[in-house]
């Protein structure tokens, strides 16, 4: 808690150099093992905004056959 207090407060040019140097040494590990995560992650948004598109389509395409069956077209929502 100290540290964040020396932080806050203005901290010293320890704390500073301290904080500089693990920065310089965390983030590009941290960076190389976060970007095949984040990869991962877009990947996985962007199939299931693919699913969900096909989804939306089979059920638009189910109403219109219902549509069809009852002799009926269906209209869109007026905006």
């Amino acid at each position: 808690m100290a540290l964040f207090d020396d932080i806050l407060s203005g901290g010293n040019l320890v704390t500073g150099v301290a904080l500089g140097v693990a920065a310089a040494i965390v983030l590009p590990l941290a960076g190389s093992i976060l970007r095949p995560l984040a990869k991962n992650v877009i990947k996985g948004g962007i199939l299931a905004y693919q699913g969900a598109a096909g989804l939306i389509e089979d059920i638009s395409d189910l109403a219109a056959e219902a549509a069809a069956e009852t002799g009926r077209e269906i209209t869109p929502p007026a905006p």
